[in-house]
């Protein structure tokens, strides 16, 4: 090709027809050449054909390309009158109109028009139309052989009653407007009414598919959508492989050969001179393909082409101004949907739609009552369609993002034929179902997921925790698993007291000593892990219960690291090297070392060691009453703050509840009747007052976490959390409450000090879901002693009455 045809095709084009034709200007012309050939491929063809042959536009004599004549007649509606019109191939006339032949021929419809043998006269007639078996018929011979439309209407009545004649003949029209076509259509329907209750990818035309989308679209009730012979989805079914009809994905996938650029298995969206197959990346890069840009003069790839010339990704026109949506001064693009500038977060922006609801992208409205495509401009004729749902409305010519979801997911977990594993199957609808397609998007993409999806899609093994607790651990793979277990391929499991087991088992071996060990053993997993399992039940590991564990576990360690240092074993200790270990500065841990100890002693493994437990005798920290009446009025009244954070805080200040009892509150734990809102924290419910019942209520209506895949509609948890089906956890509270000045643990106690002073025991234990026993201790420490009370007023009772 020559240099000009490859960097400026129009260019190229514009200057040859201006030098022939006078009577139009160039600026006429250009435009006349943009609106015929909109792709760049096209316009290098159609300037290849013109440096090949000048001589065309005054002739306009073929063999050559069609767009040639295609632009001679474009030019003569414009007004031109120095070039040729299109001449027909067979009788060398000039004529307005042409149609094309293979081969680079074009020519009128007299010539094109071969005679046939009609089937009705038999003569050798000019054919005007075929009948059902595909025929030639004459003007004079129409198919007499019934009224195929007729025969249509009939036979989709009596399968689906819901459908009137009406709607079968409009569905018919907006599939095919020629009549030709509809008797094409009704026929091949006739001969095959299985085309319309699932076999429609054997479809012998795109008009079938398109007249049944149509029926569905009307009510149709037995007629359904085909689904893709390959991936089983229902989708459009946009190509034809071996005589059926599939989807744009599994062609792509079919057609799919390694680049010979880059190497990536694609569908080729090119090839190049050589026929070596080009991926659209490696196309759009190109040296060849590459433009100066208007902005930076630099050659770049094509971004968008505007009046002044091409532009690249970052010289597109994005002036500085306010934002139709969003209200902010930031760079903008006018919006072609509603001709006001919006910004880069506002394109970009998923939303519920103030309209109608659904979550959708941002395409209009304000920022408080943003729009979807649909309600912005409900005109479908605006709108363009995706190419493979044909559902999303968009402007872009792409794939929704919904649908490269799909086919990144399909592409991860399924096998070389594109199947996905029936244990893989609701994994799979969760992630390309997900309610923001873009999350999920850029989750899959994510290095460390992307590699931890092709392990699980690739390895034959069904999936077990067994089967990923071989792959490397971390924050990613924990998600992953949540969100398995939450859309069912996997059965829930105590993640918490899996990883403590495993901690244990480290600590344990990493002793040399062989005793040590064993002491060591015993008490970690024969004291502390059966005491804890025996305790939990069917329930799972709180945060505090695993700290406990690995508190006693350390301290256990630590003494046993430091006896051997000092070359000692715990059988030889004596009660002066114990005291020495406590004075030593690296001793912590009191409280569990004696826990240690006491246990080594009562079974036998150390002798005459003592270490007294302390007895908590009530709160370390200030007792502050004011600061928790104040707390609570900021946290009823603070409107800035998140409604969680409320409630949680007021939980705490108020009722004095743990951050694990908090976070693992349910929808069914709160019973709201009429006016009134109650919850449970024990065994007996607690009716909230007003400013905080309405908070409750505020939260349950809109709880929402943040996990966006694999989570259920009807999430039971009152604070849920990041991962799917799980609560927020302890420690992520516990900051958040640190955020808006809650301190857990002071203002607790505090809590706990006054309402142990102004209730019994009984009561407090029974409301606030405590042991009795820590009830009579905080009462105690309270100087609330409800038992001397009573027996003080018995007394005085009797004395009285003497």
């Amino acid at each position: 090709m020559a240099e000009a045809v490859l960097t400026d095709p129009v260019g190229l084009i514009v200057r040859m027809v201006s030098n022939v034709e006078k009577h139009l200007d160039a600026e006429r012309i250009r435009g006349v050449v943009c609106t015929l050939v909109r792709t760049r491929a096209g316009r290098r063809n159609l300037a290849q054909a013109l440096h090949d042959d000048p001589s065309l536009l005054r002739t306009g004599m073929p063999a050559a390309a069609f767009r040639v004549a295609k632009l001679l007649m474009a030019l003569h509606e414009a007004g031109a009158r120095d070039t040729a019109l299109p001449r027909c191939g067979g009788c060398g006339r000039p004529r307005p109109y042409v149609g094309s032949r293979t081969g680079g021929r074009w020519g009128c419809s007299p010539c094109f028009d071969k005679p046939a043998v009609c089937a009705g006269c038999h003569q050798q007639r000019r054919v005007v139309s075929r009948d059902r078996h595909g025929l030639p018929r004459c003007a004079k011979c129409p198919d007499t052989d019934g009224d195929p439309l007729k025969e249509l209407t009939a036979l989709i009545t009596g399968h689906d009653p819901a459908l009137d004649a009406d709607a079968i003949r409009t569905a018919l029209a907006r599939a095919t407007a020629r009549p030709a076509g509809q008797r094409r259509l009704a026929w091949a329907v006739i001969a095959r009414p299985e085309l319309l209750t699932g076999a429609g990818h054997e479809a012998p035309t795109p008009a079938v598919l398109r007249f049944i989308g149509e029926l569905v679209a009307a009510g149709a009730v037995t007629v359904v959508k085909p689904a893709c012979p390959r991936c089983h989805g229902v989708k459009a079914l946009s190509k034809l492989l071996d005589g059926k009809r599939i989807c744009r994905a599994c062609f792509a996938r079919h057609a799919a050969v390694p680049c010979s650029r880059c190497g990536a298995v694609r569908e080729p969206a090119t090839r190049d001179a050589a026929g070596q197959p080009l991926c659209p990346n490696c196309l759009i890069r190109d040296p060849i393909n590459l433009e100066v840009c208007v902005g930076c003069g630099r050659r770049q790839p094509v971004a968008v082409r505007l009046a002044d010339g091409v532009r690249c990704n970052n010289c597109r026109p994005k002036e500085t101004r306010e934002c139709g949506i969003c209200g902010r001064t930031a760079p903008c693009e006018v919006s072609r949907a509603t001709g006001q500038p919006w910004c880069e977060r506002c394109q970009q922006r998923w939303v519920t739609c103030s309209g109608c609801g659904t979550v959708a992208q941002a395409r209009g409205g304000a920022w408080d009552e943003p729009l979807c495509a649909r309600c912005t401009n409900s005109d479908p004729d605006f709108w363009g369609r995706c190419p493979i749902c044909e559902t999303t409305w968009q402007l872009s010519p792409r794939p929704c993002q919904r649908c490269v979801l799909a086919q990144k997911v399909r592409d991860l977990l399924g096998d070389r034929t594109g199947g996905i594993r029936p244990e893989l199957a609701q994994f799979q609808e969760a992630l390309t179902s997900a309610e923001r397609p873009d999350v999920a998007l850029a989750w899959i993409t994510r290095s460390k997921v992307r590699v931890l999806l092709e392990c699980i899609g690739r390895d034959e093994r069904p999936v077990t925790h067994d089967v990923l607790d071989q792959l490397p651990s971390g924050k990613v793979l924990a998600h992953l698993r949540s969100v398995l277990v939450a859309t069912g391929a996997l059965p829930a499991r105590d993640e918490r007291l899996v990883a403590l087991e495993k901690w244990i088992t480290t600590t344990v071996q990493a002793r040399t000593d062989p005793a040590e060990r064993r002491i060591l053993h015993g008490y970690a997993v024969w004291h502390h892990l059966r005491r804890l399992r025996r305790r939990l039940g069917e329930e799972h590991t709180t945060q505090l219960q695993d700290l406990n564990v690995r508190c006693h576990v350390t301290a256990a360690d630590n003494f046993l690291t430091w006896l051997a240092s000092e070359g000692l074993t715990l059988g030889a200790c004596t009660q002066g090297d114990l005291e020495r270990w406590m004075t030593d500065p690296a001793f912590s841990y009191r409280d569990e070392t004696g826990h240690f100890v006491r246990w080594s002693v009562q079974h036998r493994h150390a002798h005459g060691l003592t270490c007294g437990a302390v007895r908590w005798t009530g709160p370390q920290g200030t007792i502050d009453s004011e600061k928790r009446w104040a707390d609570a009025r900021r946290l009823l009244n603070d409107d800035t703050l998140p409604t969680a954070d409320r409630v949680a805080g007021l939980l705490l200040i108020l009722y004095a509840q743990k951050i694990s009892t908090i976070s693992h509150l349910t929808v069914d734990d709160v019973d709201i009747t009429g006016d009134t809102v109650a919850i449970t924290f024990g065994t007996s419910p607690v009716t909230l007052p007003s400013p905080l019942a309405a908070l409750v209520r505020e939260l349950v209506a809109t709880r929402r976490g943040k996990a966006k895949i694999g989570t259920p509609d009807d999430v039971p948890w009152l604070f849920p959390g990041g991962q799917p089906r799980r609560p927020l956890s302890d420690s992520q509270i516990g900051t958040r409450l640190h955020k808006i000045g809650i301190r857990p643990q002071q203002d607790r106690s505090t809590a706990l000090f006054t309402l142990a002073a102004e209730l019994p025991a009984a009561i407090l234990a029974r409301m606030l879901g405590i042991h009795i026993q820590v009830a009579v201790q905080w009462q105690k420490a309270s100087a609330g002693d409800w038992a001397a009370y009573a027996a003080n007023v018995t007394l005085r009772c009797k004395s009285e009455i003497s």
